[in-house]
């Protein structure tokens, strides 16, 4: 009890230290940090190094994606309900599913789907953030995933090979530390097979983003301009000042909730492979 504790002290200090360094950045808005100082607490104080790497490459590399691009991007922002700061609402719905399987570990130490469904998680947001970070500087426009009619760069649920292609990296990055910083204190039941955990994690992330393509072309609330004649995800109010109309999509399913179902579909199918 002593040690989880000081561990959770250590992962306090430590998530106040990057939350505070995001927020100078730019990376978190005040919300965010605070939301991203207690899941580090989380993911830190109750897992330990080896967690706290995974969740860090996910953050690290996708916060440098969206300010080193933001210039590039910035004609695509109309598009996005958020900016490229992300508020609690993001944190949570890039991390809280993580968050959620590492608890399950404090309870079940020796259990491996935890761990397995924890970067399956981060592999498939990273994956989604990848993907709409770089796949908006594709020089083709995307492809809607259902109807596969051409659609405008940073419309929800397009998909481009350039963007898939990123997610795929995306993916790869979260597998390769899953498996160089694998937790001393979980066994690896595949030992010196370790590629095909790396195929695994890689494809729970590239089918958690696929999932939120889907999603952001089926259900996903999307609003309308008529001033500047585009759909968008913002609302009440337009880049241009207009106020937004309900287009289509369920009302209650914005980007956040995407996010967290994409995350969960990338654990799930790492719980369903460590059965298997």
């Amino acid at each position: 009890m002593q040690l989880l504790n000081q561990q959770l002290l250590i992962g306090f200090l430590l998530a106040i230290c990057i939350s505070l360094l995001s927020f100078k950045l730019g990376f978190l808005s005040k919300s965010g940090g605070l939301a991203a100082c207690l899941l580090g607490t989380i993911v830190f104080g109750l897992g330990g190094f080896a967690w706290a790497v995974v969740l860090m490459g996910f953050f690290i590399s996708s916060s440098v994606l969206s300010k080193f691009f933001k210039i590039r991007k910035a004609d695509l922002e109309e598009k996005f309900s958020k900016g490229s700061k992300r508020d609690a609402w993001q944190v949570w719905a890039n991390g809280g599913v993580a968050g959620i399987f590492v608890i399950f570990h404090a309870f079940l130490p020796d259990a491996i789907w935890p761990w397995l469904a924890f970067c399956g998680a981060i592999a498939a947001v990273n994956a989604d953030t990848w993907a709409t970070e770089l796949g908006v500087l594709s020089k083709k426009n995307p492809i809607n995933l259902i109807t596969g009619q051409t659609v405008e760069r940073g419309a929800s649920g397009g998909v481009s090979p350039f963007g898939t292609f990123a997610a795929l990296l995306a993916s790869l990055l979260i597998a390769i530390l899953a498996i160089v910083f694998w937790p001393m204190t979980i066994q690896n039941p595949i030992g010196s097979q370790s590629v095909l955990l790396l195929i695994g994690i890689t494809a729970a992330g590239v089918f958690g983003s696929l999932v939120d393509s889907f999603l952001g072309a089926t259900v996903q609330t999307i609003f309308y301009c008529p001033q500047c004649k585009k759909e968008t995800e913002k609302h009440p109010t337009h880049s241009c000042g207009q106020t937004t109309s309900y287009f289509r999509g369920w009302k209650w399913v914005n980007n956040d909730w995407v996010n967290t179902i994409c995350a969960l579909m990338g654990g799930i199918v790492m719980i369903l492979a460590s059965v298997f």
